[in-house]
């Protein structure tokens, strides 16, 4: 079990004047909680380019829902992010959400909708000696869309120090996820989570991928019944991206919101 809440964020180290990574590799062997959560928190540092696949399942009144998400991200400033419903069709059921480092746009197909608006600016004054650890928030080299598994698959340290190390922690043992090795860590009871699953039976267990950080698997469960699974299927550090990637003119016909 975890003896103290990891707090450590926001504290990237400073080597000739750039942030790097803090830990190169885990040790041989199974690591603490704390190393494993500062070496997940380094997990973008450790490439620059991303492909990766997400496939996420949620189980509850409605049964099985399925949803993939498609990854692209090169280093500073571009990410490509494609969540799809498969099983719906090709057209008209998929959403984009795609940055340069300065203008963000988003499209959703089924509703032919679109947005282009400035990169949102980050609150400044935040500078983590200034505060206790529990209050600074980690700044991403390449921002993802808040609030979705890409953004908590590539930059993890927000989640492990406000969800993860809320609860119980310790590491199970090891898995493999994406065809490679992933350190596996279970979490009882996290409080900083929505109040539909604010109980004493909810449970998380975390895959984290052994060479570079990032999560690979995500499994929640209330009791004895799994309600949630995201898992990448597809995994691909430092990747040839083609020069049209991050590429994009909204359809004819979309309507632009703002």
């Amino acid at each position: 079990m975890s003896s103290r809440p990891w707090d450590r964020a926001a504290f990237v180290p400073v080597r000739r004047g750039e942030k790097r990574a803090e830990v190169a590799a885990l040790p041989v062997g199974l690591p603490t909680v704390a190393e494993l959560f500062t070496f997940m928190r380094d997990a973008e540092r450790r490439f620059e380019t991303l492909k990766m696949r997400i496939e996420e399942r949620v189980y509850g009144a409605r049964g099985e829902q399925l949803a993939a998400m498609d990854v692209a991200v090169r280093h500073a400033g571009h990410a490509r992010v494609v969540t799809t419903e498969p099983g719906q069709g090709a057209a008209g059921s998929h959403e984009l959400w795609i940055s340069d480092g300065d203008v963000v746009r988003t499209y959703s197909a089924a509703h032919k909708l679109g947005t282009s608006r400035p990169v949102r600016n980050r609150v400044r004054g935040l500078d983590p000696d200034g505060f206790p650890g529990r209050s600074t928030l980690y700044e991403p080299i390449t921002p993802l869309p808040m609030e979705t598994l890409a953004e908590l698959f590539v930059h993890p340290a927000g989640y492990s120090q406000n969800v993860l190390a809320t609860g119980d922690c310790w590491i199970s043992g090891t898995d493999r996820v994406a065809a490679r090795e992933a350190i596996v860590l279970e979490c009882d009871h996290p409080r900083s989570v929505e109040t539909t699953v604010d109980r004493p039976d909810y449970h998380v267990q975390v895959s984290v991928d052994r060479l570079d950080g990032l999560v690979t698997r995500l499994v929640e469960s209330v009791g004895d019944e799994v309600t949630r699974v995201a898992e990448v299927t597809f995994l691909e550090p430092d990747a040839a991206l083609p020069a049209t990637t991050f590429d994009f003119e909204f359809p004819e016909g979309t309507t632009v919101l703002y």
